[in-house]
């Protein structure tokens, strides 16, 4: 019964193509919706628009770990990131580690596949580990454009299973995340942006995973991302420390819940001197399940350029749920 179970895990997730969301990196990013290619001013530019990086500060230095739980029903996902970035405005290291777990049910050929004596309800079960080394290098094209590309030595492993779906979604996570096995595999891939600023006018557009890396012969891709976005600067036409931001996917991709294709919105002020920052934003996927999600974030200034950050993300259904923590130094 095993063999034939673990075939049927195989086949239902062989013909399926499974990503992270754009939205999943960045304290200030993450608080903003997601809105962001246009603004990339921190080290997170890296994954973000790496043509951002030539727009930011001298040097900065994040750091941080997000959770994004989508589990009201099955299909359910969750994600954990974890992220390290220092950057320059010419050049930017950065590494991500990235643990998604999914639970789908079965279609119906594959329940023909299932023992007719055994009448639990069966769900396959997948955790995928991908870790990316990054290296950007950042060039002014003209005065204000400035293009980015980084280089990433991507290493990925696909874990899949299967279990009764009697279960709670939560404990169907848990389970899934204790999967063992799976052979790791590397691959190389890029990321490209650019960025164009004038004034308090800013404009970005980034494309990710270039190469579209494939794993585990092909149950696992990380599909390419293109994404849009346009901010304005209002200090620098004078007003406070706000930026108002909107991105927009170019194209659609896949993930384990639905198909995506993202509007995000959102806001950033600082106040006091900038040693506190707020920030706001929504995001709405335009296909798929259409979920919608509503965010807020927060820098304190704990010393001249020494921040401790965090986010939370709710969704309109209650079922997307996320935070993020991290520290970033800049100046």
């Amino acid at each position: 019964m095993r063999p034939i179970l673990f075939a049927t895990v195989v086949l239902s997730i062989a013909s399926s193509s499974s990503a992270q969301i754009i939205e999943s990196v960045g304290n200030r990013a993450l608080g903003m919706g997601g809105a962001f290619v246009a603004v990339a001013s921190d080290g997170t530019a890296t994954w973000w628009n790496p043509g951002g990086l030539a727009a930011g500060p001298f040097a900065d230095v994040s750091a941080g770990r997000a959770m994004t739980d989508l589990k009201e029903q099955i299909p359910a996902r969750r994600d954990r990131m974890s992220w390290f970035a220092a950057t320059t405005p010419a050049i930017g290291f950065s590494y991500y580690r990235l643990r998604i777990t999914d639970i789908r049910g079965f279609g119906p050929t594959d329940q023909l596949l299932v023992n007719r004596e055994d009448t639990r309800a069966e769900v396959s079960s997948r955790s995928i580990s991908v870790s990316a080394l990054g290296l950007t290098f950042v060039q002014s094209v003209l005065p204000g454009v400035h293009a980015g590309a980084t280089l990433k030595y991507v290493r990925g492993t696909v874990r899949a299973g299967a279990a009764d779906a009697t279960g709670a979604v939560d404990d169907l996570l848990d389970r899934a995340e204790d999967l063992e096995g799976g052979d790791a595999e590397s691959r190389l891939d890029l990321d490209a942006g650019v960025l164009a600023a004038a004034g308090p006018i800013r404009l970005g557009a980034v494309m990710r995973n270039i190469r579209q890396p494939e794993f585990a012969d092909g149950t696992f891709t990380l599909p390419r991302q293109a994404r849009v976005g346009a901010a304005i600067d209002v200090e620098k036409a004078g007003g406070p420390p706000l930026i108002l931001a909107i991105d927009a996917d170019v194209k659609r991709y896949s993930t384990a819940t639905g198909e995506r294709r993202v509007i995000a919105v959102g806001a950033e002020q600082w106040l006091w001197g900038k040693r506190i920052g707020v920030r706001g934003g929504a995001r709405f996927n335009r296909v798929g399940l259409e979920e919608r999600a509503a965010t807020a974030g927060v820098s304190i200034g704990l010393h001249n350029g020494f921040y401790v950050e965090g986010q939370t993300t709710r969704g309109g259904s209650d079922a997307e749920r996320g935070w993020s923590i991290g520290t970033r130094v800049t100046f």
